[in-house]
C-alpha cells in the first residue's frame, strides 16, 4: 500500500512538478472513509465476505476531492518548492482537523472484519488471507498503472507532459484537463491505499504524518518522478520495516534511513533517476 501513496506523489510531481505532502492525508481520509463505508454497508445487510466492495467504494468515492484541491494547488504552479511544501503541509494540517471534526479524535477500526476470509500458513507463519489479498491488489494496481501509462492515449499524454509540458501545450494538449485528471488519479491511489490497509489496523488522525515520512523515503530511494522507482522503493522500505519490526523494532526507522543515506551518497537522484513516469 506504500506504493500507492508514493505512486500518487510521483505522478503529481512528474506531471505538475508539485511536491504534494498532502498525499499522506489522502491515505488517512481513505482509511476513515473505508471504515464508515463498511460499517454502513454491513449495517444495511451486506454479506460480510463482500465488505471489500464497500471498502473500495468508500476509498474511490473520495476521489471527488481531487478537482477542487488541484484548482487550489494550481496557484503555486511553477513557484519555488518552499511555497509548495508550505501550502501542501497546510493542507495536511487542515485535513487532519477535518478528520477530527467528522470522525472524532479516538481511533476507529473494523474489529477483525478481515478475518472473515480465514487464515493460511505460509513458511511456518499464520497469515490472514486478507493480507495476501492486499498484496495482490497492490500488484494488480501497479500493473494497471504501468499499462495506463504505456498503452493508452491518456498515458502517452501524461508521459509527454512530464517530459516537456511546454511542447505538449504547444501541440494542443489541454493542460488544465491533464492536471485535473492526474491529480484526481493521485488522490484515488492514496485513498484506495488507506481503505485497503485499514481492516488490519486502526485509523488515527495522525497517520498521515507517518505515511508521508515513509513515502518520501520511497521517493528518495526510487527517484523523484519515477513510477518504477516508486515500486522498487516501496518494496525496499516495506521489507526493511517488516524485517526490523520482526527482529529489532528499535531500529525500524534507522534501517530505512541508513538505506536513504546510502542512496543519497552513491546515487543522489535515486535508483531510477531519469526514468519516465
Amino acid at each position: 500500500m506504500l506504493f500507492l501513496v508514493a505512486a500518487g506523489l510521483q505522478l503529481v510531481f512528474g506531471v505538475q512538478k508539485i511536491l504534494n505532502l498532502a498525499c499522506g492525508s489522502f491515505y488517512a481520509l481513505g482509511a476513515y472513509a473505508g471504515v464508515s463505508a463498511v460499517t454502513w454497508a454491513l449495517g444495511h445487510g451486506l454479506p460480510a465476505p463482500l465488505f471489500v466492495v464497500a471498502l473500495l467504494a468508500g476509498g474511490l468515492a473520495l476521489a471527488v476531492i481531487g478537482p477542487p484541491l488541484e484548482r487550489l494547488l494550481r496557484t503555486i504552479d511553477g513557484r519555488d518548492e518552499s511555497f509548495q511544501l508550505l501550502l501542501t503541509f497546510a493542507l495536511v494540517l487542515m485535513l487532519e482537523d477535518v478528520i477530527r471534526f467528522v470522525w472524532g479524535p479516538a481511533p476507529v477500526q473494523l474489529r477483525g472484519a478481515y478475518l472473515v476470509y480465514g487464515q493460511v500458513t505460509v513458511a511456518g507463519s499464520t497469515v490472514p488471507v486478507y493480507n495476501l489479498f492486499v498484496i495482490a491488489a497492490g500488484g494488480v494496481i501497479a500493473l494497471g498503472m504501468g499499462l495506463l501509462l504505456t498503452r493508452t492515449r491518456f498515458g502517452r499524454i501524461v508521459r509527454a507532459t512530464a517530459e516537456n509540458r511546454e511542447v505538449a501545450a504547444a501541440l494542443g494538449v489541454d493542460m488544465r484537463r491533464v492536471y485535473r485528471r492526474v491529480f484526481t488519479l493521485g488522490v484515488a491511489l492514496g485513498t484506495v491505499g488507506g481503505a485497503l490497509v485499514i481492516p488490519a489496523t486502526a485509523a488515527v488522525s495522525e497517520m498521515a504524518i507517518e505515511v508521508i515520512v515513509d513515502a518520501f523515503a520511497v521517493v528518495v530511494i526510487g527517484g523523484l518522478g519515477s513510477m518504477r522507482g516508486a515500486f522498487a522503493g516501496a518494496l525496499i522500505v516495506g521489507v526493511l520495516k517488516a524485517g526490523a519490526i520482526a527482529t529489532w523494532p528499535e531500529v525500524e526507522m534507522l534501517a530505512i534511513y541508513v538505506v536513504v543515506i546510502g542512496v543519497l551518497v552513491l546515487r543522489p537522484a535515486g535508483l531510477f533517476a531519469g526514468a519516465t513516469p
